[in-house]
C-alpha cells in the first residue's frame, strides 16, 4: 500500500487543469484606441458641437442687442471653423499614433497604390 498520492500523477493532473482553465478564459482582444468608427463619430460630434455653440452664442448676442441675424450668422461660421479645426487636430493625432506604431501610410500626392519596385 502507498503512503500518499503519486506526485507525478498530481503534477500531470495540475497541468491538465491549467490547460482547461486557460482554454476557458475569455480571450482578451486588444482593441485599438482609434477605431475608424470611433474616430469618425468623434469628428462628426466635434463639428456639430462647434456649429451649435457658434449658433447659440450668435443667437444670444442677436437676441440681447436686437441685431438679428448678423451675429448668429457670423458666430455660426466661426463655430464651423472651430469644429473643422478641432477635426483636423484629431486627424493629426490619429495619424501621429498610427505612424508611431509603424503603420505604413502612402505619401500624399502619390497616385500609385502599391510599390511594384
Amino acid at each position: 500500500m502507498t503512503d500518499g498520492p503519486d506526485p507525478k500523477r498530481l503534477d500531470a493532473l495540475s497541468e491538465k487543469l491549467d490547460a482547461v482553465r486557460r482554454a476557458k478564459e475569455p480571450k482578451v482582444v486588444e482593441e485599438s484606441h482609434y477605431t475608424a468608427a470611433r474616430v469618425g463619430w468623434q469628428m462628426v460630434t466635434e463639428l456639430v458641437v462647434g456649429l451649435l455653440l457658434g449658433f447659440a452664442i450668435g443667437y444670444g448676442i442677436d437676441y440681447s442687442l436686437d441685431t438679428r441675424p448678423w451675429f448668429m450668422l457670423i458666430f455660426t461660421m466661426l463655430g464651423f471653423a472651430a469644429g473643422v479645426r478641432t477635426m483636423m487636430r484629431t486627424a493629426q493625432e490619429v495619424q501621429d499614433k498610427n505612424l508611431a506604431k509603424g503603420a505604413k501610410a502612402a505619401p500624399l500626392g502619390n497616385d500609385k497604390m502599391y510599390d511594384d519596385d
